[in-house]
Formats: structure tokens, sequence, C-alpha cells
């Protein structure tokens, strides 16, 4: 069967990258996903699949059913939206939209779902199971993964895969990490609410400016001394609004930040904690506050045993050379951890890198891919679906 796939995926290559080049050159922004989504609805037409459109709002779905009576799917979700940002590649196929870019891969990650999608419409009923591919919107505002399950999309899911682009891999190799592999992320909006007063008479007033940087300042340093620095929280106040006037003491002050956190525990205490040390400056500085701490995403988990189905496939379908294990979890967020709510999943890093030349960062206006990455990673989805509806035949037989 592997030899098989193979065989499809290369034989497809030049459509594959004929649609990535296509994509790539209309990008859409989140929810915004209207063209891309026709465009995905029709190739999986074209296929044979069917197909349901507006899901999660701008999403896709196609089903695919091969030889089985399991009642279960296994789901490949794919992101499709781009970035506010302009194109510098210089590229023949360079976006088209001004101010609208897939510096993030998303196009590729479409390419591959359709890739996949055609691979299996070929094996028909030489493949022993059901595929349900999420064509998801708006991951980049870390939105679509909830549109979409409130759409049911993960009803009767036995498990998930994903998968997201990264330059700093070399194209033909494949990232693993079993357990967290994205960040949750929150976000915080916090209002320091003292007293006006004269510049001169400050110690007539309540400095709003002040009593925030005491805040900044002791969550940053109460980090490090309060929380297991084996299991890592990245504070992060990235906006400040206050004051009226270089003379009046500030009355209210605006801290707009992103918090963000590996450990189940840690991320369920992050709240509490956060507002204990507010409150406590607050009160000492005769201070109120208002704080909205509201949650983004929690962490990937990559399932064991999806990582290992994922691993094997790799080494069997390219080597052991083309399978990276990941050292280190990455700090940035990822939605498809909200699907993980409903059914065991795991997403792997797809190396998109050349290997001569320099390969700019994920959101950087040069970002641009090695497309020999596309059949690596259509065959790495398919194989790895493949093994896990093999798998659960076998269970079924027991």
């Amino acid at each position: 069967m592997l030899e098989k796939i193979k065989d499809i995926a290369t034989t497809l290559a030049p459509r594959l990258i004929e649609i990535r080049r296509h994509i790539h050159a209309h990008p859409e922004l989140s929810g915004q996903e209207y063209q891309t989504s026709a465009y995905v609805a029709g190739v999986l037409s074209s296929c044979g699949i069917k197909v349901q459109e507006g899901v999660g709002t701008t999403g896709v779905v196609g089903e695919f059913k091969g030889n089985t009576t399991n009642p279960r799917w296994f789901a490949i979700r794919t992101d499709m939206d781009a970035l506010p940002m302009t194109e510098l590649t210089g590229l023949e196929y360079a976006s088209r939209q001004i101010g609208v870019m897939h510096a993030c891969g998303h196009d590729l990650h479409t390419t591959l779902g359709l890739g996949t999608a055609m691979v299996l419409s070929h094996l028909g009923q030489n493949f022993p199971g059901k595929v349900r591919f999420l064509f998801q919107p708006a991951e980049e505002i870390a939105k679509g993964a909830t549109w979409m399950v409130h759409d049911n999309v993960m009803e009767d899911v036995a498990a998930i895969l994903g998968v997201h682009v990264f330059p700093s891999i070399p194209a033909g190799c494949v990232g693993l990490r079993q357990g967290a592999l994205t960040a949750a992320a929150d976000d915080l909006e916090l209002t320091i609410i003292g007293e006006s007063g004269h510049g001169a008479r400050p110690h007539e007033a309540k400095d709003g400016i002040w009593i925030a940087a005491q805040v900044i300042t002791m969550l940053q340093q109460a980090i490090s001394r309060t929380q297991n620095p084996l299991r890592p929280v990245v504070l992060s106040i990235g906006q400040i609004v206050g004051g009226r006037a270089p003379n009046i003491i500030a009355d209210q002050v605006k801290l707009l930040g992103t918090v963000r956190s590996l450990h189940p525990e840690t991320y369920a205490s992050l709240p509490g904690w956060i507002e204990q040390i507010v409150a406590n400056i607050c009160q000492m500085y005769g201070a109120n506050y208002e704080l909205n701490y509201r949650r983004g995403v929690p962490s990937v988990q990559n399932d064991p045993m999806l990582t290992k189905i994922v691993e094997e496939s790799v080494r069997e379908a390219f080597g052991s050379g083309a399978v990276l294990n990941l050292p280190e979890p990455s700090l940035g967020a990822e939605d498809f951890s909200v699907y993980l709510d409903y059914a065991p999943g795991m997403m792997f890093r797809l190396g998109v890198g050349h290997k001569n030349k320099h390969n700019y960062p994920l959101h950087h206006p040069k970002f641009e891919i090695d497309e020999s990455a596309i059949i690596t990673g259509v065959v790495t989805l398919a194989y790895s679906a493949y093994k896990f509806c093999q798998k659960q035949l076998a269970t079924e037989k027991n």
C-alpha cells in the first residue's frame, strides 16, 4: 500500500504544485476565506469526495468512505487563512492581494489536505476506513477550530491528525514530538484605577502608571520564584495605554498582553495567580483594578499512539533520516488543540526549508517553501491514515 500511495502522490505532484500556487496567489484573511473554500470544494467534488460547505462559517468538510463498516472517522485538519501583511518574495505567483499573504504556510496545508483526499480517492475501496477532511478557517485568530466544532465536525471521530510547516526543518524531513507540542495562549486585559492629581504633588494622587509598573515588575519576578521552572510560563505585556498629559498623574492605565504555558495544571492556575498579585499591589497603594482574563486555546498535547503511527509511517516511507525528534515544544499557540477535547490527536511539523538558501521564518514577508515538501506531507498524511484505519480494523477482528 505504501508504494501505491507514493506512486499516486508522485503522479499528482505537478497538479498539487499548481493548486498550491493558485491558493498562494489568492490569500484571504481569517473568516473571509470565501474563494479559497469554493476552490477547495471544487477540487474535492472533482475527486468524488462528499462535500459540505459553509461549515464553521467559511470552512469545508470532505468525507471519503473506503471499504469499512466502522462508524468512526479518522479526521485530517488543515487550515486555510492568510495573514495581514505584504508579500516581498518576488515570486511569479506571489500574492495578488495587497496587504495579505500566506506567510504561515496555510496555502501548503490546504494543498496537503486536498492532495491526501486525491490519493485516497484513487485508492477507493482498497482503503480500509473513513476519513473526514476538515478545511478550517480562521486559525490565525484562534477561532476557526471552535467554529468548526460547533458545527459538529468531531462527531464520531476516533482520532485527528494535523500538520504545520516548519522552515527550520529541511524539506524531506518531518519533526515529531510526543506530549506538549505548543503552548496554551490566553489574553490579558488589566486596567489599574488610581486617582488623578497634579504632577508636582504626586502624594495627593494615586499614580496609575507607577502602580502599573509595580504590577508588571512583580508579575515577571514572581514567575521565577513562585512558578515551577520546569513548567514554563511566559507573560508578555505588549501594550500600555494611559495618561492624559505630562503634568497630570494618570488615573487609569490599561495593560494588554498574552500569557503562555505548557503544563495543564499551570494553565488552570494562572488566572487566579495573576489576580492575587494584582490585588495585593493595588491594595497596598490604594488603587482598584479591573481584570479581564480571556482563555484562548489550550496546549496541543500529542497522543503517544498516533505519534508512533506517524513516526512509523515516515520511517517506512522515507527512511530513519527523515524523522527528527523535536526536543522542545513551541510557545506559539495553535487552535488544533480545540479538537483534542473530543478525540485524541497529533500534529507533526513538516520540513519546508531549502537546503541551499536562507530560510525566512514564519510570518516573515519573504517566507517561502521548498515545494518538494508537498509529496512528503501528502504521503505522511495518507499512509498514517491508512495505518490507523488498518489498526482499527485489526482491533475489530480481535
